[in-house]
């Protein structure tokens, strides 16, 4: 069966890839680090240092691993392959909800690099998903678990 691939662009690829270096050279070791102190604790059964510290070193492991999963299976997707004015990942986009002044702004990037408060949005999420493929003036209906509304695409540019 065929792996699931994470679509990203070279930069949120770079930006995995320094996430896993910083767990494998400098969390992993605190961790093991403060495992260490814990066992001189004494008496594992009772040690809340040990226990925090185990709990801390499976979710920074699973961290890595997930990280590397990640980073094996990218699909790096480069948006100077797709028009100038087509909403692609590794483009931002601004629209205008039809009848309103209301500008919103959104880069379309990978699960791996979705970031709301950046105003970064996953190309798997309702908005990107009904905007990807369209360009600059077409008119699209979004369609989310909030709320259903139309907007038109005001400009599309290459994220920096």
């Amino acid at each position: 069966m065929a792996e699931k691939t994470y679509p990203m662009t070279l930069t949120e690829k770079e930006q995995l890839e320094k996430e896993l270096e910083e767990l494998k050279l400098v969390r992993r070791p605190e961790v093991v680090e403060r495992i260490k102190i814990a066992r001189s604790y004494g008496d594992l059964s009772e040690n809340s240092e040990y226990d925090a510290a185990k709990d801390e070193q499976a979710f920074v492991e699973g961290q890595i691993s997930t990280l590397e999963t990640k980073i094996r299976y990218a699909e790096i997707i480069d948006s100077d392959a797709v028009a100038k004015d087509e909403v692609a990942i590794g483009k931002t986009v601004v629209v205008q909800e039809v009848g309103t002044t209301d500008k919103d702004t959104y880069h379309i990037v990978g699960a791996a690099g979705a970031d709301i408060f950046s105003g970064k949005i996953s190309n798997e999420s309702p908005i990107a998903q009904a905007l990807i493929g369209k360009k600059t003036g077409d008119k699209v209906r979004i369609e989310s678990p909030a709320a259903t509304y139309d907007v038109e695409i005001i400009s599309v540019e290459k994220t920096n």
